[in-house]
């Protein structure tokens, strides 16, 4: 009969050996928890839409992307095996949605729409022993709603009012230009009446001349016939044209004198 001692230190050994086998079977980082990030966290409609899958293993297998409550062929978005040469393979639920796997596990949604709300699952196989699963809920929201916009009802003294007081305020307006204008007009006269001392004849049309100008009535004229004649009617007599003086005219005086002069002069006794 063997003894309890010898029992004791077979199952010992035994449990040790299975202890050492079990911790070469699972992978370095296998024991780390599943986390999803949601990139935003609140995505917008035609927003792009990252799933980050954080504590995966450095080595597994493959991982499968669901979408829906439950995990089977009919909600498989995708497979993804990263050690093939085309590693993703869509699955039903993909439909016309446009998502790219990456071979950390994590993967990107173009184009969010409402329709993509709803829980997403992901699934990492590490061995056909061991899969590590981690979800969350994504809620893609629309366009924001607008406010329907309430019309009042206006009444017709409302429209009445209105118009009132447009009117109101338009001849008010064309009354302080024209009270303007006035006083400006009558500033610049009694400016000028203070400078010259004599009122003004008649209206100035240049408003930027200083100068001051004076109007003079025309000379008139009386007539011996009856009458008044104005200067600027009537115009004066030419003087008559002056007789040309030939040029011998003092030598001829000298050849033939006048002998009027010495016929008066008497000898004296």
């Amino acid at each position: 009969m063997d003894s309890p001692t010898g029992t004791q230190g077979h199952f010992s050994k035994g449990l040790l050996l299975s202890a050492s086998v079990l911790a070469l079977w699972i992978p370095q980082g296998s024991w780390a928890a599943l986390h999803i990030q949601k990139i935003p966290e609140k995505p917008q409609k035609n927003q792009d839409l990252l799933l980050s899958v954080q504590g995966i293993p450095d080595t597994f297998q493959d991982f499968i992307w669901y979408l829906g409550k439950e995990t089977d062929g009919g909600t498989r978005l995708f497979t993804y095996i990263p050690d093939i040469q085309r590693p993703q393979r869509d699955g039903n639920a993909m439909q016309q949605r446009d998502i790219v796997g990456f071979p950390n596990g994590s993967m990107l949604l173009h184009h969010a729409q409402p329709d993509d709300s709803g829980t997403y699952h992901v699934e990492v196989t590490i061995n056909p022993s061991w899969t590590m699963r981690a979800k969350t809920e994504v809620q893609v929201a629309g366009k924001l709603t607008e406010l329907p916009v309430t019309h009042l009802p206006m009444s017709t003294a409302i429209v009445a009012a209105i118009l009132i007081g447009s009117l109101a305020a338009g001849s008010l307006l064309i009354g302080s230009i024209a009270y303007l204008l006035v006083t400006r007009g009558w500033r610049n006269q009694s400016h000028r009446m203070a400078t010259t001392g004599k009122p003004e004849l008649g209206p100035s049309h240049n408003t930027d001349d200083d100068n001051i100008y004076e109007v003079m009535p025309s000379p008139v004229l009386v007539s011996p016939l009856g009458g008044t004649v104005s200067v600027n009617a009537m115009p004066l007599p030419l003087p008559p044209p002056l007789e040309p003086v030939p040029e011998n005219h003092h030598y001829q005086d000298l050849l033939n004198p006048d002998p009027a002069p010495y016929c008066q002069l008497v000898p004296t006794p």
